[in-house]
């Protein structure tokens, strides 16, 4: 394995006069290589952002990537555990190399920030006093997509998913909410690219809409065989399937569509407005909505350290549990489970100049939790 160390961050230390002990070590595990990989850069590239504006001299981050392989995420976790001796764990993009990690670096005292990865076990029974998630709960922007296919008529909608964790939350979440009928219920092979035979059964099936969790270049396939296959449903999905780097690859095919969010470029606040500039300066692209939740991961982590010595457990927990950062999403604030509670919005894919992107163009959910608080016992 590659070890990675930001240049950015050797540099803002070096200026800070870095002593050679850090005070805090981050382990980053995250997908870097592969058809997933747009999506870990975005978060390494969020997190190392907060880290290198706000110039601490106390913070080390070593970068690892799991290859998408929940075994390599394992092997990573056990060697910066045991050998890097990190304090805090992050970057995990896939609930099912979250639900190999996550468990076994809490039990050894570990604290974990998710950026990404939300399975419901981890927020209900699972739930554990080290373990944070600064993104969301997987079913929730599900959820709202399901209550914004009410609000516009949808009656009969044809849902897919991949077949892992996170794409299991999706379609229950989906389910949660949404009032009509299943035309069909698909769950694919995690990193699939040919949906050909998905689409024929689309066609078949007498839908109204189509509603679809596909991310990373799984979206990026589905979205340009649906659009060449003439099949003329309207299309529903969270933001996964329609992030920065989607957009790009897909073009004029996503055009119109609605999609959920917890985030998006145009929320009104000035963090967020310095973050897509800074962003956007720094790394010549917008930011998505996973580069978004690693740079407020990286602000929840800082503002701890700010308050408490992570070898206090008890007091650095309370710290991230206060959440006193400005995030990119505005208020922030956790459930008792450790999950946000936060507006969930529905987007529309527009073009700006050259550039495909998404506006927001209605509230979907307010101060929404997820549905799994109360099996969480801590």
């Amino acid at each position: 394995m590659m070890k990675l160390r930001s240049a950015a961050l050797a540099a803002a230390m070096a200026l800070a006069g870095a002593t050679a002990q850090a005070d805090v070590k981050v382990g980053m595990i995250t997908t870097l290589s592969g058809g997933g990989a747009g999506l870990g850069i975005d978060v390494r590239d969020g997190f190392m952002l907060a880290v290198k504006q706000a110039g601490r001299d106390d913070l080390e981050v070593v970068i690892e990537d799991d290859q998408r392989k929940p075994d390599i995420a394992v092997q990573l976790a056990d060697k910066m555990i045991q050998s890097e001796k990190v304090d805090v764990l992050t970057g995990i993009i896939w609930s099912n190399l979250a639900m190999a990690v996550v468990p076994a670096a809490t039990a050894q005292g570990k604290f974990y920030l998710s950026p990404n990865a939300g399975p419901s076990p981890l927020a209900g029974k699972g739930c554990h006093p080290n373990y944070f998630n600064v993104a969301w709960q997987n079913d929730n922007l599900h959820e709202a997509a399901g209550a914004y296919a009410n609000d516009s008529g949808l009656k009969n909608s044809f849902i897919l998913a991949p077949n892992y964790p996170a794409g299991k939350d999706a379609l229950t979440g989906y389910k949660r909410f949404f009032e009509g009928e299943l035309a069909g219920e698909l769950y694919t092979k995690l990193g699939q690219t040919d949906y050909a035979a998905e689409i024929a059964q689309i066609r078949a099936s007498g839908a109204d809409s189509v509603y679809f969790f596909l991310p990373g270049g799984m979206g990026i396939s589905f979205l340009k065989q649906y659009a060449a296959s003439g099949v003329d449903l309207p299309l529903v999905g969270p933001a996964f399937s329609f992030d920065q780097g989607i957009l790009q690859a897909v073009g004029d095919a996503a055009m119109g569509v609605k999609n959920t969010s917890q985030w998006n470029k145009d929320i009104d606040n000035a963090t967020n407005a310095a973050f897509v500039e800074t962003f956007q300066a720094e790394y010549g692209r917008l930011p998505s909505l996973y580069a978004s939740q690693g740079f407020d991961t990286a602000n929840l982590l800082i503002s701890a350290m700010g308050k408490a010595d992570v070898a206090d457990a008890d007091a650095f927990r309370a710290a991230l549990k206060a959440a006193e950062f400005d995030s990119v999403r505005g208020d922030f604030a956790f459930g008792d489970n450790h999950h946000p509670v936060q507006n969930i919005y529905v987007r529309e894919v527009i073009k700006e100049g050259d550039v495909y992107t998404n506006k927001i163009i209605a509230t979907g959910l307010t101060n929404h939790a997820d549905a799994y608080a109360a099996d969480c016992k801590m």
